[in-house]
This record gives C-alpha cells, structure tokens and sequence, in this order.
C-alpha cells in the first residue's frame, strides 16, 4: 500500500478552473473521503488521482512517486466505478480474472488471487455465475474483486453505492468497511452521501466550488465545523440557522441578540468580534429540547411531526417566520398545530461570522480534543 500527497493541485478545462488548489496528505492505510454536492469537483479529483483527467497545476505523488505523467495503468491504482461495468458475457470468475489475464499473469496466480479475493468478498459460490444472474450487491462486490486481484497501492471507489437500493447501500458500505479492515488498504471514496462519509471515513475531505473546505475527521467536522457551508453539509438533518445580531463582547465570550432568543451569552472566543456586527447562530436538531428545559428557548407553532419510533423530529414556526427542527424523545406527545417549545444549551451553539467563518468555541468533546492534543 502507499501514501498519497497533493501540492496546489488544479484543474482546468479552458478558461474553467473547477479544481482551484486542493492540498492534501492522506497516509499509507487510510480510508479517505471525498464528500460534497454536486458538481462540487469530487469526482474530477478521484479521477485526476488515477490519471484519467490531467493535472492543469500542482503535484500529486504516490508512494513518494511524482505521477503527474504516468498513464493510470503505471500509477499502482484500481478504481471502482459507479456504474458495475463488467463483462455481460463473462462470468463472475473471468470478469475478475481479466485484467490479469491482460497483464499475462501465470494461470496459477490468476486464480490464486481470484480465489483469495472471492474469499474476502464472500463469492465463492457466484464464480460460475453470469452478472445478470447477480443482485445488484453481488454485482458491485464482483467489480471491486476485480479492484482486489491487482493487489493495488490504492484503492479508488467512485459512488459505489448510488445505484444501489436502501437496504443494500447499508449492507455494502458494512462490506466495504470490513474490507478496508482486512486489507489495510489505502482507499480513497467519493460521495454525496454524508452519512456514508461519517460512518466509513477515517478523514472527510468535503469539497465545493473546486476548494477543499474543510478536512478532518468525522467528529472534528460534525462538532467544529469552519464553516457555514460545512456546518450545513455534515449532520442530518441539517443545522439549524438563527441571524444574530454581537450584543456584547468579553472574556465570558459573546453574548448575541435576536428577536426570538432575546439575549444570550455563547462560550465562544471573540476574535474580532464587535458588538453591533452581524452573526449566524447554529444549533443542531439533535441539541434541541422539548420544553423549556435548557438555557435558550424558542417558541412556535408545530408545523412538522415526523415519528421514527425512538424519536421524533419536530419542526416549528415562530412568530417572526423563522423555521427550526429538534429532534426529541419518541414517547413526547406532540401534534401538528400545537404551540411549543424548544430549547438548547449555550455550550450547544456555533456561531458563525458575518463571511461564514466559524467562531472557535471553547466547548467541545472529549473525543475532538484527545484528537487535537488539546
């Protein structure tokens, strides 16, 4: 397996940058993702990474290697796509085997790695099997076997889960974690998903408008995002938004305004706040309470009930029109139309600076500071 490292990469297509300089270091045996909406640049990324879209711009080494030239096949990589993309007429067995087969590798060693690799994956009793005879899960762990057999220094996934139904994107993302366990492999994977990120990476890298926004662990970006965009990215349902207004500033921290908190004191270090200057509170659903049993409350009309057994997610309308989510005990009795209310603790909130840039808050988990060292 191999480290990977990138320098001010770019990428252009004519007078369109749609990779702007991304640097990053991800470490032999690391499981990286690369997560963000839509034509947010991931997948261009994963693809300049395996040598099929050139580097406009930067440096990117594996291994130590510089491979801004070297064809994809010389890069020591094996992609998985999202699309399965095998053989139709080839069964499971060859449709692995074949890229060996290309590379004229000895008979006894194809299927000595076939083998091994259907073994891994729990295919053993499929390789006779033609892919239409498959499950769409069967099929997509064919196509990373045929990743495995090439026995590669990283493994690239590709949204490997997108075209697959509920049930089995959960079951696969289970698979492909165990394997990244087993082999010890390098892997980098692409997602708009943000679940599987959280629950399949060891560092997020989440990508918009050609920048890497933020990169980090899970608990690091889900409990001090850097941003407006991250906060919004990471966790779901989404964050929370409240427009405040700096009311005061000391070494207490920063105490913010709004018509429906009124005044409250957050524990966040001021930087260069000053009062009058304009804010964005955050607050996660999964902070709220229902009633008024911490620090902050707001009060509205439930406009939203959606029951999920252990809990409910709950959504209500101030009177100033201002939309918030919460996320409570399941056995809360709750109904549409009542007037309610929920509240948060202080030490709960973000807050957010007039360009989206995230005050440092001076009360985070156990689990972010051990990370740190702080």
């Amino acid at each position: 397996m191999a480290s990977l490292s990138m320098k001010s990469v770019r990428k252009s297509y004519g007078a369109v940058e749609v990779i702007k300089g991304v640097d990053l270091d991800i470490a032999d045996g690391e499981f990286v993702v690369f997560v963000g909406p839509s034509g947010c640049g991931k997948s261009t990324l994963l693809r300049m990474v395996a040598g099929l879209e050139e580097i406009t711009a930067g440096t990117m080494e594996i291994g130590g290697r510089v491979v801004n030239d070297l064809e994809p096949k010389d890069r020591g990589i094996a992609m998985v796509f999202q699309s399965y993309a095998l053989y139709p007429h080839k069964t499971v067995y060859d449709n692995m085997a074949f890229g060996l087969h290309i590379a004229k590798a000895p008979r006894a060693e194809v299927d000595a790695k076939v083998r091994k690799a259907a073994e891994i994956l729990k295919l053993e009793p499929y390789l006779d099997r033609l892919p239409k005879q498959l499950s769409g899960g069967q099929r997509q762990r064919v196509a990373i076997g045929r990743a495995i057999v090439r026995n590669p220094e990283v493994f690239l996934f590709d949204e490997p889960l997108s075209n697959l139904d509920a049930a089995l994107r959960v079951n696969t993302r289970a698979e492909i974690a165990k394997l990244h366990r087993d082999l010890g492999a390098t892997m980098i994977y692409v997602t708009h998903d943000q679940v599987e990120a959280m629950t399949l990476a060891d560092k997020i890298v989440v990508l918009e408008g050609g920048y890497a926004q933020q990169i980090g662990t899970p608990m690091e970006l889900y409990h001090t995002p850097a941003n407006l965009f991250v906060a919004g990215f990471i966790g779901s349902p989404k964050m929370n938004y409240i427009e405040v207004t700096v009311a005061g500033v000391s070494t207490d921290g920063v105490k913010v305004a709004a018509p429906d908190i009124g005044e409250a004191l957050l524990p966040i270090d001021p930087g260069k706040a000053a009062v009058g200057d304009r804010a964005t509170l955050g607050i996660r659903p999964e902070d709220m309470r229902h009633g008024k049993t911490d620090g902050i409350t707001v009060s509205g009309n439930v406009e939203l009930v959606e029951r999920l057994g252990h809990e409910t997610l709950v959504e209500i309308t101030t009177t100033n029109g201002l939309d918030l989510k919460g996320i409570i005990d399941g056995t809360t009795l709750i109904s549409l139309g009542d007037t309610t209310d929920l509240s948060f603790a202080a030490a709960s909130c973000h807050l957010f600076d007039s360009a989206g840039k995230a005050f440092t808050r001076r009360e985070v988990p156990e689990v972010v500071r051990a990370r740190r060292g702080t």
